[in-house]
């Protein structure tokens, strides 16, 4: 299939309708979401699990402001283990599956089988630094394994705001990803029951958000299809960023200690440090470990 996404920017976009009473986020996160699946070797359903997550990371991440930031943890019983996705306001992502080969038969659907490869028994954790003493914590059961729902369940529930998660992740048969995106729209006190009908209507009525993006749609047509009214208010750019570097990971092995340290010089002679979050190795040869090990000791 050729890939029209491709040229296109990731983005997140905010917008608002019917008079402030819904909040509404649309991304395109396809080159993310290419780049962790390259980055961590994914199969098919492990880069649709692992994207989707990334993808509401994306948005969530737009919905805070200056230094915040959160973490998303999908830890369900399924074959893929943990899901993790870092996000912050700047629009930068970064995310792992404890199993990346992990490629299921299609669901009764044809469709990638993301609740088969997360599981349905777990949970679903959020974490944000919002600059306080403490960060906040809220995790809510796993509902469905599919994600979409289960972020729909975390917002009602732990942050009693009524809202719907649409996310996808379109892979091609070469296991790249075609496309990915997808949309959060809150409802906000004081819409009327007709309103709430008609976005719910709009929702159910909704092609799959891949489809969408597949065909071309822009962001704000995406949100304009179950809001009408909807204006774009802030639009952000999103890109794969992890902050992990080679003086990071000389700290981390200088916290091991001397007697650690000198155990791994007599044992190994080297140390192979590779970053969870980014795949990225960095090697520390004997000399290095001497270096270091000389720093801890003064």
């Amino acid at each position: 299939m050729e890939n029209q996404q491709h040229t296109k920017p990731d983005l997140v976009v905010r917008g608002i309708a019917l008079g402030g009473k819904v909040r509404a986020f649309a991304i395109r996160s396809t080159h993310l979401v290419e780049e962790a699946r390259q980055r961590h070797d994914t199969w098919p359903t492990a880069t649709a699990a692992m994207g989707r997550t990334l993808t509401t990371a994306a948005m969530m991440g737009a919905m805070l402001k200056g230094e915040e930031k959160l973490t998303l943890q999908v830890k369900g019983d399924g074959p893929i283990g943990q899901i993790v996705a870092d996000a912050n306001a700047k629009g930068e992502v970064r995310g792992y599956v404890d199993h990346p080969h992990v490629h299921l038969p299609s669901n009764a659907m044809g469709k990638l089988d993301v609740a088969g490869a997360v599981g349905t028994e777990g949970f679903v954790y959020v974490i944000k630094d919002l600059g306080l003493k403490d960060p906040y914590r809220g995790s809510v059961p796993i509902i469905s394994g599919e994600l979409g729902e289960d972020f729909t369940y975390y917002f009602a529930k732990s942050e009693q705001t009524p809202s719907a998660v649409g996310i996808g992740v379109l892979v091609d048969t070469d296991n790249s990803v075609i496309v990915a995106g997808g949309f959060i729209i809150q409802l906000l006190p004081g819409l009327t029951d007709a309103e709430i009908d008609q976005i719910e209507q709009s929702i159910s009525t909704l092609p799959p958000v891949t489809t969408l993006l597949a065909e071309g749609l822009e962001l704000e047509e995406l949100l304009r299809r179950v809001v009408p009214d909807a204006q774009v208010m802030e639009t952000s750019d999103v890109r794969f960023y992890c902050p992990c570097s080679r003086e990071r990971v000389e700290q981390t092995l200088m916290s091991l200690g001397e007697y650690e340290l000198t155990q791994l010089i007599e044992e190994d002679g080297q140390a192979e440090v590779v970053c969870h979050f980014c795949g990225e190795k960095h090697l520390f040869n004997r000399q290095d470990l001497e270096s270091i090990l000389a720093e801890a000791k003064s």
